[in-house]
C-alpha cells in the first residue's frame, strides 16, 4: 500500500521549489548586520585594551545577576519563536483548546509570548540604563560608557525592530482570510532575524558582563 507524506503548510498553495527570494535576501542582509556588530566588538576590545584601569572600576557597577535573568528571558524567547514557526509550517494559526494547553498553541500564541519576552528584555535594559546613569555612567562620561551604550544600544534597536516585525506578522494573520505560503515564509524570516539578535546578545553578554 502506498503511503502519503504530510506536506507542511509552508510548502502548499503553489509554493515554489526554488529558494524564496525574501529568505535569501534576509540571510544576505543578516550577514551584513553581522559585520556591523563585528566592528562594534572590535571597537570594544580596542578601547578596553588601552583603558584597562577604567574597565576595572566601571564594570563593578554592572548588575550581572539582573543581566543574567534578562539574558535568559531573551534566549528562551528564541525557543518560543521557533515553536511558533513549527506551528506556521503546519498551517496552525490559532490555538485549539484551552489557553493553558500549550500543545495546542498556534503561531499567534507563540509569537505573542515571544513578543512579551522581548518587551521584558527591552524594559530590563532600560532599567539598567537608568541605574547606570544614576551612577554617572553615561554615553559621554568615559570611553567605557560610550562603547557600552553603543554596543548594547544598537542591539536594543535591533530587538525593537524584531518586536515590530512580530506585530506585523500577527496583524497579517488577523487581516487575511486564510493562512498562506507567504505568511508562513514571513514568520520564518522573522524567526531568522530573532535568532540572530539573540545570538548577538549572547556574545555581547559574555563580552560585557562575564569577561570583565
Amino acid at each position: 500500500m502506498a503511503t502519503t507524506t504530510a506536506i507542511p503548510a509552508s510548502r502548499l498553495q503553489g509554493a515554489p521549489d526554488r529558494p524564496n527570494l525574501v529568505t535569501v535576501g534576509t540571510i544576505v542582509w543578516l550577514s551584513s548586520e553581522l559585520m556591523f556588530f563585528a566592528a562594534l566588538f572590535a571597537a570594544y576590545f580596542t578601547i578596553r585594551s588601552v583603558s584597562s584601569d577604567l574597565w576595572a572600576t566601571e564594570t563593578e557597577l554592572l548588575n550581572v545577576p539582573f543581566a543574567t535573568i534578562n539574558t535568559t528571558v531573551l534566549v528562551l524567547s528564541s525557543v518560543t519563536c521557533q515553536l511558533g514557526v513549527f506551528a506556521a509550517e503546519r498551517g496552525k494559526v490559532g490555538r485549539s483548546g484551552s489557553l493553558l494547553q500549550f500543545g495546542g498553541w498556534g503561531l499567534r500564541e507563540w509569537f505573542v509570548l515571544t513578543y512579551l519576552m522581548g518587551a521584558f528584555f527591552i524594559a530590563g535594559q532600560a532599567l539598567e540604563y537608568a541605574t547606570l546613569i544614576s551612577e554617572n555612567v553615561t554615553l559621554s562620561s568615559s570611553p567605557y560608557g560610550s562603547v557600552f551604550y553603543l554596543t548594547t544600544g544598537f542591539h536594543g534597536i535591533h530587538v525593537t525592530g524584531g518586536l515590530i516585525a512580530f506585530l506585523f506578522v500577527l496583524g497579517r494573520t488577523f487581516v487575511a482570510r486564510r493562512f498562506t505560503h507567504e505568511q508562513a515564509v514571513t514568520a520564518i524570516v522573522v524567526s531568522y532575524y530573532w535568532h540572530f539578535v539573540d545570538v548577538v546578545w549572547i556574545a555581547l553578554f559574555a563580552t560585557i558582563y562575564l569577561i570583565q
